[in-house]
């Protein structure tokens, strides 16, 4: 399906031989229905001409960042906001590090550095530059700031040797970008997530916790961002960056976690519970370090609220995700749980194995809702979360029909 219709995208082209493909990736995107500005760094023009990409974009070419002319049409500020992308192709390894170090000092980098919307790169260089330990670290520091990255793909490089370091070819740019593009589906709807683990204090130094790394629950926010969502996420203690346009609210309890969640979820139209919260916490926690004085140490532990259950029941529920992670019986516990629990969808996925659930940066769900079901086979996070989200605007879209429909709603 292709989702890069009226998408608006600045497209980087940086000094490498691959930049010939630069003309051909603009010719599909425009193809497709893209907008697309294109800006060469000084070095791009030694492989290929800005009359060739102004031709093929069907818009000046942007080079110079004090361009007077350019300037006074679409300066690096209005070029960072028009863009729903920048996508950079192909990506130097020093503009990896100008970018990796926060360099301003040409148009395409001040674009980067004053832009909002989501940058991609697309690197192009020799194997040996590519696996160069400044180069991996430069890639290292980017992906904590969330820049995402295609390829580099491997096979035979310009310089005669073989290995990683090619950029990728049009048409997988363009399926990469499809993939991490959703429609609009959820425009102007506001989505509450919970993720990551509680603690719940045992005494000043002890807690009860568990292996939650809250991944996928920042996967699932960013998802929901791209979506058109209004997103609160309320997140239990992990160390993560805020997804871009995303409103955090950190806590550490479940009782804490329950609070916030009773505090925004009479704004939501979705709310999906993506957080391990522990199901007990001790009774009493001790003012003082409980010391080592006998063999045997016993706690007396309390339930803690429900909060999945408590908003799936409340008066005016909002469309009610929850999350199921099993050891075993996955589907049985998973469906057991919708019913309970009275939940409009479910996604359950199995934790303990080699692969996927806690601490990995892939994933597997199986979900269920009343009267269908659907498998989302082993992906990264984000793959699976944007996956997620497509379903649960449909399923959204759906149950808001059948609540204004009588004949569809008392079936």
């Amino acid at each position: 399906m292709n989702k890069l219709t009226n998408k608006n995208i600045v497209l980087g082209v940086c000094g490498s031989i691959a930049a010939y493909k630069s003309a051909d990736l603009i010719r599909r995107l425009t193809e497709l229905g893209a907008n697309i500005r294109v800006v060469m760094t000084q070095s791009a023009n030694e492989f290929i001409t800005p009359l060739t990409l102004q031709t093929l974009s069907q818009n000046p070419v942007h080079q110079h960042l004090l361009d007077c002319d350019s300037e006074s049409n679409m300066s690096h500020i209005e070029l960072a906001r028009w863009a729903d992308i920048i996508l950079i192709a192909p990506c130097s390894a020093n503009f990896i590090a100008k970018l990796a170090h926060g360099a301003a000092d040409d148009l395409l980098s001040t674009v980067c550095l004053a832009t909002r919307s989501p940058i991609i790169i697309v690197p192009a260089m020799n194997n040996a530059m590519w696996e160069n330990p400044a180069t991996q670290e430069n890639i290292h520091t980017l992906e904590k700031r969330e820049v995402i990255r295609f390829g580099p793909a491997a096979g035979n490089q310009a310089c005669g040797e073989t290995g990683l370091g090619r950029m990728q070819e049009p048409v997988q740019i363009i399926n990469n970008l499809n993939e991490m593009f959703q429609a609009k589906l959820l425009h102007g709807q506001h989505i509450l997530i919970t993720a990551g683990p509680t603690q719940e204090d045992i005494d000043p130094v002890r807690y009860i916790s568990n292996r939650s790394s809250g991944k996928m629950g920042f996967a699932i926010a960013k998802a929901a961002v791209e979506a058109g969502s209004k997103v609160t996420l309320i997140c239990g203690p992990v160390q993560r960056s805020t997804p871009r346009h995303v409103d955090r609210i950190d806590v550490r309890t479940a009782e804490q976690m329950n609070t916030a969640v009773s505090n925004f979820v009479t704004q939501a139209d979705i709310f999906i519970s993506t957080a391990a919260v522990a199901d007990y916490r001790p009774q009493v926690t001790q003012s003082e370090k409980i010391k080592k004085t006998s063999e045997d140490l016993k706690l007396e532990l309390v339930r803690n609220p429900d909060i999945l259950l408590n908003v799936a029941n409340a008066a005016n529920p909002p469309f009610t995700v929850g999350f199921a992670a099993e050891t075993n019986n996955v589907k049985e516990n998973a469906l057991t749980k919708l019913k309970l629990k009275s939940l409009d969808m479910i996604a359950a996925n199995q934790v303990g194995n080699e692969k996927g659930g806690f601490d990995s940066d892939e994933n597997a769900l199986a979900v269920f809702w009343p009267g269908g079901e659907i498998l989302l086979p082993m992906a990264t996070k984000e793959k699976i979360a944007r996956e997620l989200i497509a379903i649960v605007a449909e399923r959204f879209q759906v149950s808001r029909f059948s609540e204004t429909n009588p004949i569809i709603k008392n079936r």
